[in-house]
């Protein structure tokens, strides 16, 4: 009798300061073979150690990196440095006019973390961010090919998994697409939510009936607000750092994962819950303090 084909796990989502750190680890000490990373930002010291254990049990390891930072040319040296002295393969994100802001990790076959903050002490303890860890083949490829092509010419690869929301190519029509289909409810944690378009459009599904939340604080539930999350319907979410407006939907290469798992889409629930809560909270003194998932 034939075995049945296990089945991948389910994604899963990782909200809460306390698990983000530990999902990156667990990820790089689990790779046997090979470890892919696109970085924006990395200044954690356990990171740079885990990556430079991974290379002495003999596992390659390439890192995609940003050539250009906010935090300019000292920020990115030291970076370029931490990196070196772990024996990791650095290749730049050499293209002129795209800025690089993508932030992922692909461990052997998988899994795949996608992930809307930077791997910074600060992003793993202090921020509203989140971590999509998934095992779809179509997705753990997908990345694999992304991150090959953007370390070479930088043409996006085809067909990549309609999941990924890829920025600067289709973002703004997958996001487009997402919010014109949603039928009950669209919930935003984007502080830096700007696109004329987008707003607009969120604009018109709130008069036609649709519950319709952003939230742009600079901090929410006592944490900086830094990741970019939304949930639609109560059935799907999106996870990344890419935020609506005009940058980062059109001149940045950036990467979000949809996601429709229950279990995960309901950690994200959880996470709005939180949020709303917090907001209440603030707004209203007197109102009773829940648990939050923040």
């Amino acid at each position: 009798m034939t075995p049945t084909p296990s089945r991948p796990p389910g994604d899963e989502v990782v909200t809460t300061p306390a698990e983000r750190r530990d999902v990156v680890l667990q990820t790089i000490r689990q790779a046997r073979q090979r470890l892919a990373l696109s970085l924006f930002r990395c200044n954690d010291k356990a990171v740079f150690d885990a990556l430079a254990q991974a290379r002495a049990r003999g596992v390659s390891v390439d890192v995609l990196v940003t050539s250009r930072s906010s935090g300019g040319k000292k920020r990115l040296r030291k970076l370029w440095r931490r990196l070196e002295e772990t024996g990791v393969a650095i290749h730049p994100h050499a293209d002129a006019v795209v800025k690089y802001h993508a932030k992922y990790l692909i461990a052997d076959d998988g899994p795949a973390l996608v992930a809307s903050l930077n791997f910074t002490r600060k992003c793993f303890a202090k921020t509203i961010d989140a971590i999509v860890v998934t095992y779809d083949p179509a997705v753990v490829s997908g990345l694999r090919d992304l991150l090959t092509a953007d370390c070479g010419d930088g043409r996006l690869p085809e067909p990549l998994s309609a999941r990924l929301i890829v920025g600067p190519e289709r973002a703004r029509r997958q996001f487009t697409e997402i919010i014109a289909g949603a039928r009950s409810s669209i919930r935003l944690i984007d502080k830096k939510v700007s696109d004329p378009a987008v707003t607009e459009l969120l604009r018109e599904r709130r008069e036609a009936g649709l519950r319709v939340d952003m939230y742009d604080a600079k901090r929410l539930c006592g944490l900086r607000s830094h990741g970019k999350v939304m949930l639609v319907d109560d059935t799907l979410a999106v996870v990344g750092g890419l935020s609506l407006n005009p940058m980062s939907l059109d001149f940045r290469r950036e990467v979000a994962l949809t996601v429709t798992e229950p279990s995960a889409v309901a950690r994200v629930a959880s996470l709005f819950e939180a949020v709303e809560a917090s907001e209440a909270a603030r707004i209203l003194p007197d109102a009773a303090e829940r648990d939050t998932a923040c």
